[in-house]
């Protein structure tokens, strides 16, 4: 088991490798289609509008060594203004393929958390970074809302509750390596293997 604090340093991403338990502490983002979407079409294939400047750079700040979390939160809002995560189950990340490598590589993350994994793009992008794939446990959500001790920012809330940018700080957030910066995924093993199982069956 290891415990890191985000930012996370190149030669501590290398050190991991698939398998390994971590547990995540300091201050990361969750981000879904359309943050990706927005990140993509807004920051990356185009400078920034003056109106979204102070955003972008926010981001830069937030993302740089930092950690993206695939999760539509279940959220309360007290009546001081301030937020607090009810539940944060992780998303199904094989949706954010088409925009990870680019957000990975543009924002310097060196940590992308979901469930089911994700493809070869993002992969590629985890060994050039280096960045790795943090797999959470689904249908835990209210335990790991209990990870989420503080919710520090909201960006777009304009696209909704499960779709907005939260910026939240998290202590001993329990997550396992699934993909890392050496080229290995346990998906595609998994894939591989439940491939091979399925001709064996056909050919029985």
């Amino acid at each position: 088991m290891r415990r890191l604090t985000v930012p996370i340093s190149d030669e501590e991403i290398r050190s991991l490798h698939v398998g390994d338990t971590v547990y995540l502490n300091g201050v990361i983002m969750t981000g879904r289609d359309a943050a990706h979407k927005f990140m993509i079409e807004h920051f990356i294939r185009q400078a920034p509008t003056p109106e979204e400047q102070p955003l972008h750079d926010e981001l830069k700040r937030v993302l740089d060594g930092g950690v993206i979390y695939h999760c539509g939160p279940v959220v309360k809002k007290h009546e001081d203004g301030s937020w607090s995560f009810v539940a944060a189950g992780p998303t199904t990340s094989i949706r954010e393929e088409v925009y990870q490598a680019d957000v990975i590589r543009y924002f310097n993350l060196k940590g992308v958390i979901g469930k089911g994994g994700m493809a070869g793009r993002t992969l590629k992008a985890c060994q050039e970074q280096p960045a790795v794939y943090f797999h959470a446990i689904g249908g835990a959500a209210s335990l790991i809302a209990q990870s989420v001790k503080e919710v520090v920012a909201v960006h777009k809330l304009d696209f909704g509750v499960p779709e907005a940018m939260w910026v939240i700080r998290v202590e001993d957030f329990p997550v396992v390596v699934t993909m890392d910066s050496h080229g290995q995924s346990i998906h595609d093993k998994v894939q591989e293997a439940s491939k091979a199982k399925f001709e064996e069956l056909l050919a029985a």
